[in-house]
């Protein structure tokens, strides 16, 4: 028998891959590549219009809507922002009954600011229940330095708050406590001295006053006895004149320091 040379088997030929193989969910490659365009021009896209629409709310103007929340806000905050020597001014104008104008000076500023402190018990329990936050306290003599006058504002929360504290607390010499100040025309007056009160709303603040004569002479001494119609008549414009001043709305300003825009 003839030997035949050995031969080795021939190398199987690599199987080539199914078709599907070579696709993902579905895609292939280039696909992708397509797809992965898409997607990053969408996000660029987007970013476009969300700084675009930044860029505008930030440079339009103001709504009247946040305009006055704005206002409102600002009011609301002038109770700690001003100095005390502008919610209670050196000096205040008011008629005593004739065109002529006359001035009240002021004679101190009190210390305290406690709600319970600077005003009668009953009194007390109404601002505490609508969340009376301070009390601010002046007192004024006439030009004649015959009358004195005790000026509180209360602060709250709100405006429907101070709304409501209104409501309950009438105008009385009694809401509010005297405040003295020795060494001044006012040193003689207190609590037993209040003969005349008010009581007004300004924006999220009440302003009550009292109000007697220098000499310290207690309201008993003098109840029931005639005394001129115009004695007190200075005590509501002293109240207001506080009251609008602290309320009156001011339009944003930015270049002040009590907006922050």
């Amino acid at each position: 028998m003839a030997l035949q040379p050995f031969r080795p088997p021939p190398e199987p030929s690599p199987a080539r891959a199914p078709q599907d193989a070579r696709r993902i969910l579905g895609l292939r490659g280039r696909h992708w590549v397509w797809v992965a365009l898409a997607v990053a021009v969408g996000y660029l896209v987007l970013s476009v219009v969300s700084v675009t629409g930044a860029v505008r709310i930030l440079t339009r103007d103001p709504t009247a809507a946040e305009l006055r929340r704005a206002a409102d806000a600002e009011v609301a905050r002038r109770w700690r922002a001003w100095p005390a020597g502008r919610i209670f001014p050196e000096r205040l104008t008011y008629l005593p009954g004739t065109e002529e104008v006359e001035y009240a000076t002021r004679a101190g500023i009190a210390p305290e600011t406690d709600c319970a402190g600077s005003v009668d018990a009953a009194t007390a329990t109404v601002l505490q229940r609508h969340g009376c936050r301070a009390v601010l306290r002046a007192t004024y003599a006439d030009q004649l330095e015959g009358v004195v006058v005790t000026v509180g504002v209360v602060v709250f929360p709100d405006q429907q708050a101070a709304y409501q504290a209104r409501q309950e607390i009438p105008g009385s010499p009694t809401a509010l406590r005297a405040a003295a100040f020795p060494g001044t025309v006012a040193a003689r007056f207190d609590d037993a001295a209040r003969q005349s009160g008010t009581a007004e709303r300004g924006g999220p603040y009440l302003v009550l006053t009292t109000a007697g004569q220098s000499d310290g002479r207690p309201a008993t001494a003098v109840a029931g006895k005639q005394r001129p119609d115009d004695l007190f008549g200075l005590v509501p414009q002293l109240g207001h004149t506080i009251a609008q001043t602290l309320s009156t709305r001011a339009l944003p300003d930015c270049t002040s320091a009590d907006w922050q825009c």
